[in-house]
């Protein structure tokens, strides 16, 4: 039996991808092991994941909490404090590493307004009252990363990463396919959803020919076996779909050298 270990820092599609994604309670899909028993039986993977607020907070996280946060007890869902400002990430002996951009293309983070740290105030409607209170005392919006900007970012956390390891680092895109979009003319509509993700998959682009790390490409994976069908909203998949990425994932992986597809087979 072989078994290889996988740092995923992201959110949904990280997670439910390459964890599981469970839906009403129950498991639709039991991550890259369910798609690893296919392909490269023999094989299994520990896949540990962390939520992923954006790629500028990630460069900036020293591993322990600013002194404002050490006290209140925020309601931060899925994005813990500790994972906010976690190092784990650069920390990490795993095999792989695999990251996404869909934080940089939505995440909006606050800044506090004296130590200029970033904070993801994730499920923020449900919080009490007073701690949106303090939240809007103590912080205030931060500018959302352009393309370019996260294109510098993610080389710099790539050459981080690799000052410790030499070792296959993999990259989610977006599906650029929005529900509800029907522009045929972009005068004026500069902001669409489609168009940031499509201008951040380009980015990505770069950032793979400059560094050579692999893009995961949701975007095709998606176009090719139907939007319509396999797109909940334009963050979330259907389980069909998560199983489909986590194959690519395994191509990846093989690629890479780190497992064996069963007959030497394609992943996809």
């Amino acid at each position: 039996m072989k078994r290889i270990t996988l740092f995923a820092k992201g959110n949904v599609d990280v997670h439910d991808s390459l964890h599981s994604c469970r839906i009403g309670g129950a498991i639709r899909w039991n991550g890259l092991n369910e798609a690893l028993r296919v392909l490269a039986p023999g094989t299994t993977a520990r896949v540990i994941h962390e939520t992923f607020s954006r790629s500028d907070a990630l460069l900036a996280a020293g591993g322990a909490l600013p002194a404002p946060l050490s006290a209140p007890d925020l309601p931060l869902g899925a994005h813990w404090r500790e994972a906010q400002f976690s190092t784990a990430l650069f920390e990490t002996a795993a095999d792989a590493i695999v990251l996404s951009i869909q934080p940089d293309i939505a995440t909006r983070l606050m800044r506090h307004r004296a130590e200029r740290y970033l904070l993801y105030p994730d499920r923020l409607a449900d919080w009490p009252a007073a701690q949106r209170d303090w939240l809007r005392a103590e912080f205030e919006p931060a500018e959302a990363p352009a393309p370019e900007a996260f294109r510098d970012n993610l080389v710099a956390i790539v050459r981080r990463l690799r000052e410790r390891h030499d070792r296959p680092i993999l990259v989610y895109n977006v599906s650029s396919i929005v529900p509800g979009e029907a522009a045929h003319c972009f005068q004026g509509f500069a902001d669409a959803l489609s168009t940031r993700i499509k201008r951040f998959n380009l980015a990505l682009i770069d950032v793979s020919e400059a560094t050579g790390i692999s893009i995961v490409d949701v975007d095709a994976i998606v176009a090719r076996a139907g939007a319509e069908r396999l797109k909940l909203d334009w963050i979330h998949l259907d389980p069909e779909a998560y199983g489909l990425v986590a194959a690519e994932v395994a191509r990846i992986l093989a690629d890479h050298g780190l497992i064996d597809l069963a007959g030497g087979a394609d992943a996809r």
